[in-house]
């Protein structure tokens, strides 16, 4: 009976932490006194035959009980207590890899073993959050060459699961991201797809930004697919568009990229490994790339785009991958919607061939899917764009993309916002300017992609003329709050859309 004292029973708290495994004690617990636990100090939680390394949080007052220990979402699901069960605790294991990363910070390069090592340790949760930031910064700011590129990638694709399609050739694409409205993922799956290739695209939701393929997909329809539920979709089909995030591919990835968002950084040689790694552990052979160029896009110069692109080309060549980078324009939104619903929208209107369709997106997604036509073989280098442009306008695009919506489950109507409120031009003249960051900001104030209908309707193009009055674009949300909450952030930055002639100002965020 001695050793049940030092037991503490699991309480679920209901806080939110994202990925991060947090546990809470009482200050006067005498677990957090006996093994001299302190705030932040990282811990092992053992339940039964299950363990997880979490961070520890101390609480003053009396809203967990003495004999109690807090878990919070994330944790609670980790360990996934069952009735009656008491846990034990002990400091977290030395993590012996990052020896390697304080090489690193004095200059030295990192081998194939060490990424290894550090990839898996960051897998089983042995690294802080401060420890991952160093991880991160290190190889940012001593650059990784292009055999430590190859190194990192092939560890965070060994560190989790692969899907095996049991074909000689698996086709994906990948957008690096940047440009609201880019939403070309459900139309090139349809063009690839209804050609006979098989392209089974795994997506994610959008973390930062008004939307992801997977949020825009699922107003169309259901993308929480299970691994058995995809592949009988691809098998019928030869192409799903399902969300990535109940998978285990390339699981270092996510915790890697939470810490990139928190520090905002994003260096060239992490952005390779992220992409690649998880389109290899994802069972792809030829991967098309599109990197979209803008000085308010991720990649901001011709000159970045193409130092990308030969990364990514030789880290794919490395690797076993047939890559092909394209650089597309940046300077503005594709489409007109920003946000799932008027994203969908739009995919809609080009996949139905509808007069007044998104010019842009169309073209954007025929460039896409020709360049996988010509990297698979399927068409002649120079003639796949005429491939994606009849499987388009033939219609078998849009019979394909209804069949994979039914076979995921069934097609839905995406939804309508209940209030919309347009934002008018200030004064005639030219659009000389738009800022992707601003205006996706915008969106995601309005509500999107939490509330699927909501987000922002742009109305005009570089280069257009617009009259005083004329609306620039449409606000939708769901309630007053979102729509006021979007007008006065809109109220600081008026430059989001330059028109020629205004007064100088804040110029487009850089």
């Amino acid at each position: 009976m001695s050793g049940q004292k030092h037991l503490l029973k699991p309480r679920r708290l209901g806080v939110d932490t994202h990925q991060e495994l947090v546990v809470y004690m009482r200050d006067d617990c005498h677990v957090c006194r006996s093994e001299g636990f302190n705030a932040h100090s990282r811990i092992q939680v053992n339940l039964s035959e299950r363990s997880v390394l979490a961070t520890l949080n101390v609480i003053h007052g009396d809203w967990l009980a003495s004999n109690e220990f807090g878990l919070s979402e994330s944790a609670w699901h980790a360990l996934n207590p069952r009735d009656g069960e008491r846990a034990d605790f002990a400091h977290a294991p030395t993590v012996d890899s990052m020896s390697a990363v304080r090489a690193k910070i004095y200059g030295n390069p990192l081998r194939d073993t060490q990424f290894d090592a550090i990839i898996s340790d960051v897998c089983k949760g042995l690294y802080t959050d401060v420890e991952l930031a160093t991880f991160l910064t290190t190889c940012a700011s001593h650059g990784l060459d292009e055999k430590e590129i190859a190194g990192l990638t092939r560890a965070m694709i060994n560190a989790g699961e692969h899907l095996d399609w049991h074909r000689e050739m698996i086709v994906d694409k990948h957008c690096v991201g940047g440009l609201p409205g880019n939403r070309t993922t459900p139309l090139v799956v349809a063009m690839v797809a209804a050609e006979g290739l098989v392209m089974p695209k795994t997506s994610s939701r959008a973390i930062t930004s008004p939307a992801g393929t997977a949020d825009t997909m699922e107003t169309l329809a259901p993308v929480a697919l299970s691994i058995a539920d995809m592949q009988r979709v691809v098998e019928q089909e030869g192409g799903c568009i399902a969300w990535g995030g109940a998978m285990s591919l390339s699981p270092a990835d996510d915790i890697l990229i939470r810490i990139e968002r928190a520090i905002d950084l994003d260096s060239e040689g992490q952005l390779v490994a992220s992409v690649l790694s998880k389109k290899a552990a994802a069972g792809a052979t030829h991967v098309v790339i599109d990197l979209p160029v803008g000085p308010t896009a991720k990649v901001r110069s011709e000159t970045d785009a193409r130092r990308l692109a030969a990364l990514l080309c030789d880290t794919g060549e490395a690797i076993g991958l047939a890559v092909r980078a394209v650089i597309t324009d940046g300077l503005q939104p594709v489409g007109r919607g920003i946000g799932p619903a008027l994203e969908a929208r739009d995919v809609l209107a080009v996949l139905q061939n509808k007069n007044g369709a998104p010019a842009d997106l169309r073209a954007r997604s025929i460039h896409l899917a020709g360049a996988i036509f010509e990297l698979s073989g399927l068409a002649a280098e120079g003639a796949g764009t005429v491939l994606a442009e009849t499987s388009l306008s033939s219609g078998r695009a849009w019979r394909k993309f209804q069949a994979i919506c039914e076979a995921q489950g069934g097609m839905r109507t995406p939804p309508l916002a209940t209030q919309t409120q347009p934002v008018p031009a200030p004064r005639e003249g030219i659009v000389t300017a738009i800022d992707n960051r601003v205006l996706a900001r915008i969106a995601k104030l309005s509500g999107a992609p939490a509330a699927p209908a909501s987000g922002l309707d742009l109305h005009v193009r570089l280069g257009d003329r617009v009259e005083r009055g004329q609306p620039l674009f449409t606000l939708h949300t769901e309630t007053t709050g979102e729509l006021a909450y979007a007008l006065e952030y809109l109220d600081t930055h008026a430059n989001v859309i330059r028109i020629a002639g205004e007064p100088e100002g804040d110029s487009p965020s850089q």
